[in-house]
């Protein structure tokens, strides 16, 4: 499957340094040394209870450290907190809203909070309405709009003040396939607009075509951060081809069998399934071995591990 391309030229929108932080006995974020560049569309991937979103909390300046730091666009989330606050949009996993205002009202509220000038709001708000799809419902109370709706509008808040860097904790939860959909659709139109996202979600399948880059926390500790395709490769054992031939199968599978680089040949809906010994094994050198054999092939897949599988192989599903 595709992602979304790296940016050009990377370099640090966050970097953690030991970053650690306890709750009386229980520690919830142990040495996180993360970075994420410019322009990712980041991926933070964990269970509940392995620390997403304390590391979250902390690089929105809500939370101070036990140990270590934290680093956002230069600035130190604790030194230079104000600073950072004016860099960064965040989005926790549930927000409130006032339901009995309306949705021009509730973001010319938040326009003032950050000193937005009077004679320029109203652009501004008719703006992030236009980018998260809802110009039509500027009149409306809030809590006439359905749950995808409000979402959306959580999303706007933190874009009033057009930040750098979106935190967004679990922006996707609770909302229907649709809605989920024109979510992750606004947040690609943001990444190309040059924002930074960092995005903490359980809905793995979509975090895969999303995300460049992704990070997996179990326990408060980093188990894996780069690139998508890179955790793929790094914990896929051997490859796994299917093949489908135009002639007899068990011929196929005689050839295959006594390769050296071939781990196991099964039979599976009239096709061959085919694992190889080590993930970095050439797949064209089993077209070669069929063909020569005189073997008809019809089609080669590769089957790719999807980033569900990986989380589950990478983690062990504790919680704290």
């Amino acid at each position: 499957m595709s992602t979304s391309p790296s940016p050009k030229n990377p370099s640090p929108a966050v970097q953690t340094f030991d970053l650690s932080r306890t709750y009386g006995a229980m520690t919830a974020l142990s040495q996180l040394n993360l970075t994420v560049n410019r322009g990712d569309l980041f991926g933070f991937i964990g269970s509940n209870g392995a620390g997403k979103t304390t590391t979250l909390r902390i690089l929105a300046t809500f939370l101070t450290p036990s140990e270590g730091r934290a680093e956002i666009l230069g600035k130190d989330v604790v030194q230079d907190a104000d600073s950072v606050r004016h860099m960064i949009g965040y989005m926790p996993d549930f927000f409130g809203v006032y339901k009995d205002m309306e949705v021009t009202e509730y973001l010319d509220f938040f326009g003032a909070c950050y000193r937005i000038p009077s004679g320029k709001r109203e652009k501004t708000v008719s703006d992030v309405l236009e980018l998260v799809g809802l110009s039509e419902k500027k009149g409306s109370l809030i809590g006439a709009l359905s749950r995808g709706m409000q979402q959306r509008l959580g999303l706007a808040r933190v874009l009033i003040h057009d930040p750098q860097l979106l935190l967004l904790d679990e922006p996707a939860s609770g909302l229907d396939p649709r809605a989920r959909i024109e979510m992750m659709a606004i947040l690609q139109e943001l990444q190309r607009m040059g924002k930074t996202i960092i995005i903490s979600s359980h809905i793995l399948s979509e975090l895969q075509t999303l995300c460049n880059r992704v990070a997996i926390i179990e326990l408060g500790k980093l188990i894996y951060s780069g690139p998508v395709q890179g955790v793929r490769d790094q914990m896929a054992t051997g490859r796994i081809l299917w093949i489908t031939t135009s002639s007899d199968l068990a011929q196929a599978e005689s050839l295959l069998t006594q390769q050296s680089e071939v781990a196991k040949v099964e039979t599976a809906e009239g096709k061959l399934k085919v694992t190889l010994k080590d993930h970095e094994s050439d797949v064209s050198v089993v077209a070669e071995i069929l063909v020569k054999g005189g073997v008809r092939l019809v089609g080669l897949r590769e089957e790719e591990m999807g980033l569900e599988e990986v989380f589950l192989r990478v983690t062990r599903g504790s919680t704290q």
